[in-house]
């Protein structure tokens, strides 16, 4: 994941956000593919929605990571990472003059943006500091405490067990006052698992989410992950993990729950104690938060609507989300809830191969290629199906659509039958209106 490479030490924390992310960014391929084959990763299926992540997502270690989307800009590097600075492989070198008139090539925004998050020379005893005044009493180990940077990692006892606690210190592109801010909402479970979410502004303007979850969401019973996000009217971010175990990874479960509850990692997070430090951060260009779209890739809005109007009626949608070129509706027509996802991709041409070169594939008469799919979900629960629908145009316009018999991954199956056939799915991905929807 190049445009998120730090230190040394952020690797291992990354890897349980990256299984995670990436099950997420392939959740709509998921049951297409029977045997085994990754057509619909090699042809792209997620690149703008993975595109969009990486600009906007910290890497900030498990799948609660999510939650922050939308906070966008330079809100990055890894929360559980030691707080000593990255190195320089995470910011893209200025290519040096080939000759005595050749000018270096000017960095982009985001490198700039990167350079100047890398640049935080907070010292992490000072941070740990802080930390120690806003939790209760314990016992605390806290590595490279001689360091700079802009987070600090520690092991927390209270004598109910030891527990890795951090908190990370990050500038925004907006505050949660502005155009883009205000965004530190709590995720869908169709992607996330957690057993309780809260998200909300605050009194002064602030926005803070609390959440309760696990650094696997797909082993309810192992490490469990609780966190908050403050985002600040002005622009900062202080984002705070605990687990219930010595480490993020790699450590067996010392305790039943995290030591800290919900209001104590709020009090942790919101205290004043970090306005001195948080000054500290470089400040970063200013600019309006890129969205991240490719050429021709409609809208998050554009598609729930679109979808929206192209759905049998008698179905109740009971959550949605996405954002450009991805949407997703939580079904239900009475029956049990059913999860369908579609991309919808222009300049897909490339992949035609890869996509269509084998499988139950038919073409039109107007040259459009239709391929079906049914089998079981590859991330499903229990007795969960997926069937699909991938199409593509001439022109390598794709749509891709899939329905499951659950409402979310990772959950078990609600239904025999995932609640649209495959006719309707193909009528729906085969419509013109995803082609009007992204020439907007």
């Amino acid at each position: 994941m190049p445009q998120n490479e730090g230190s040394q030490h952020d690797d291992a924390p990354h890897e349980g956000f990256e299984e995670e992310l990436g099950a997420v960014l392939r959740s709509t391929g998921e049951g297409f593919s029977t045997d085994g084959r990754r057509e619909l990763v090699a042809g792209g299926l997620t690149r703008g929605r993975r595109r969009l992540v990486r600009r906007r997502l910290a890497v900030t270690g498990g799948a609660l990571a999510l939650a922050a989307v939308g906070i966008g800009g330079v809100y990055g590097g890894s929360v559980l990472g030691i707080g000593g600075p990255a190195t320089a492989a995470g910011v893209a070198a200025v290519p040096k003059p080939t000759s005595g008139t050749a000018k270096p090539t000017e960095p982009s925004l985001e490198e700039k943006r990167r350079q100047a998050m890398q640049q935080a020379q907070i010292p992490v005893k000072d941070i740990a500091a802080v930390i120690q005044g806003n939790t209760p009493a314990g016992q605390w180990q806290f590595e490279d405490l001689g360091a700079k940077g802009q987070s600090a990692l520690g092991v927390y006892d209270d004598g109910g067990g030891k527990a890795a606690v951090s908190v990370g210190l990050y500038r925004s592109a907006g505050g949660a006052g502005e155009a883009g801010g205000g965004q530190v909402e709590c995720p869908s479970k169709v992607h996330v698992s957690f057993d309780s979410c809260t998200s909300k502004t605050l009194a002064g303007g602030d926005r803070l989410m609390v959440i309760q979850g696990y650094e696997y969401p797909d082993r309810r019973e192992d490490t469990k992950n609780w966190r908050a996000v403050l985002l600040t009217k002005d622009g900062f971010v202080v984002d705070a993990s605990e687990y219930n175990a010595p480490a993020q990874k790699g450590a067996a479960v010392s305790r039943e729950n995290p030591p800290f509850t919900a209001t104590q990692l709020k009090a942790l997070v919101t205290s004043d104690d970090w306005r001195p430090l948080l000054k500290q951060l470089p400040e970063v260009p200013k600019t309006d938060v890129d969205s991240g779209a490719a050429p021709g890739e409609a809208s998050g809005p554009e598609i729930q609507a679109t979808l929206r109007s192209l759905l049998p009626k008698g179905l109740r949608v009971t959550d949605k989300g996405g954002d450009y070129g991805y949407g997703f509706q939580v079904l239900d027509d009475g029956k049990g809830q059913s999860l369908v996802e579609i991309n919808v991709q222009p300049n897909m041409g490339g992949a035609l191969g890869d996509l269509f070169g084998s499988g139950d594939v038919t073409t039109l008469p107007d040259g459009r290629k239709v391929k079906v799919t049914q089998g079981f979900a590859e991330k499903g629960g229990s007795g969960v199906v997926s069937w699909g629908v991938d199409t593509m145009t001439p022109e390598g316009f794709r749509v891709v659509i899939s329905s499951m018999n659950a409402g979310g991954h990772r959950q078990d199956a609600t239904r025999d039958k995932p609640a649209l056939t495959i006719e309707q799915l193909k009528t729906i991905a085969l419509s013109p209106k995803w082609q009007k929807a992204s020439a907007k």
